[in-house]
Order: structure tokens, then sequence, then C-alpha cells
């Protein structure tokens, strides 16, 4: 599929199909729009590069899901009618915040391995010694320099692969959860999680569900994948694609 330019160049995609458009796929942190190509093909859809990923330029100053939505609500206006939006992992917290903010403009959610709750135990906290050298740069005793080294040995792959605005935004976004956005969805919603993900467990996607603010019972309904773990677009496209086939 060819790259495209939407909403006036501020961003680029690739576009499926040749219908109107009636899905839009939003990627995961450090991805790109290509992570749908075993998705998308044979549905009129558009898949993004979210702005700092693929060939959007990044943000001008950092921004959280919110300010995604806020991006990408006027070209999904433009599109003429409500989309279904189907996001991975930090593309399913962009696709959760513009349903709530944006209901008129969303006729179904799907998420996929989505970080949309903070986990219930402290296995997410910074080692004990990156906390330390945080603490003694906070009070002077280290410099920003030995910080850093600290944060490039103890930080997350993501965050050792960021920069600049971006690293900004990641530190905003792995700190947000999405509770009240939950439950201002009203659109019918479908969860798809990888039985081990390791990265955003089964666990957050049960708790969601019961947060989900869905106007009837069999508006919300989770898939479990067996034998797959984060990466649900590359390992079992075909349960993502008979959720939109639902959805649509």
């Amino acid at each position: 599929m060819a790259l495209v330019s939407i909403s006036g160049g501020r961003l680029f995609g690739e576009r499926y199909g040749s219908a109107r458009t009636r899905v839009v796929a939003l990627h995961g942190w450090g991805r790109d729009r290509r992570d749908f190509s075993k998705v998308l093909r044979g549905f009129d859809a558009v898949a993004v590069d979210l702005p700092g990923f693929g060939a959007t330029p990044s943000p001008p100053s950092a921004i959280g899901a919110d300010g995604y939505a806020e991006a990408l609500a006027p070209w999904i206006e433009n599109l003429g009618r409500p989309q279904i939006l189907v996001g991975h992992s930090f593309g399913g917290r962009v696709a959760t915040v513009l349903g709530a903010e944006r209901p008129e403009l969303v006729a179904g959610i799907l998420l996929i391995g989505v970080p949309l709750l903070r986990p219930l135990t402290a296995a997410g906290k910074p080692p004990i010694t990156y906390r330390l050298i945080r603490w003694a740069n906070r009070v002077g005793l280290i410099s920003n320099a030995r910080l850093e080294r600290g944060k490039q040995r103890h930080g997350s792959a993501d965050y050792r692969m960021a920069s600049g605005v971006m690293r900004e935004i990641l530190v905003k976004v792995v700190n947000e959860s999405y509770e009240k956005e939950l439950g201002r969805l009203r659109c019918p919603v479908r969860l798809v999680w990888g039985a081990d993900d390791q990265e955003v467990p089964v666990d957050v996607a049960h708790r969601s569900m019961g947060l989900l603010g869905c106007l009837r019972p069999d508006d919300a309904r989770l898939d479990i994948v067996a034998d797959c773990g984060h990466d649900v677009p590359g390992v079992a496209p075909e349960r993502i694609r008979r959720m939109i086939e639902e959805l649509l």
C-alpha cells in the first residue's frame, strides 16, 4: 500500500480499499502504520502514522493521549461518518480518549493489548537503584549527566530509544490511566488480548471490561488469544479482522 498524506499534510498513513473509509487503525508506541498490513486488507481503512512515528512529524510540545486525539479528530470529522477505531497498545489509549471526548466520531472501538490502567502491583516501578539516583539528583548530590546515565541504564527500551519531545511524551503517557474515559464510552467495544502478554497483562483487560460504560451488556466483549503475547496484529491478525467485521 502507498503512503498517503492526510489531514492537510499533518499526518501520513496507508489507505486500504477504494470506498469511503470506515476503519481507522492506530499503532503502538515506537511502531507505525505497517503493523496493520495483515489486518486491514479487504477493508476500507486507513492505518495512521501517529505524530512522532513513521512519516508523521513529532508534535511541537509534549502532549498526552488527549493531545493525540485532538490531532486526529478534525481529520476523522472530515471523513463524513463515524469510524471504527482499532488501537494497539498506545494507539488504543488514543482511541479510548477519542471515543470518550468525541463520541459522534466513533462507531465502535477495538482495543488490542492497551495499557489502560495502572498495574495493581509495584512491578512496574523503577528499580530501587534508579530511584536512589533520581532522589540524589533532586537534592543536588549528583549531576544531571549522572542522572541521564542512570536513565539509560535502568529505563525501558522505549525510554532509551526516545529523545527530545518524544521522551517527554512517553514519560507523560506512561503515567496516564483511563478509568474515567472507559466509563464514558457508549459505543460497542471489543478487546483482543494475547494470553501471554507480558507488557500489558490480561488482568488489565478484565479490569477494563468492568469499567466500560457501554449502553448494553453485549456491546462489550473480550477475546483472549492463546499462545500469543503483545504483538497480536503480527501473530493473530485474523482474530482482529473477525472483531472488525463484527463492529462493521
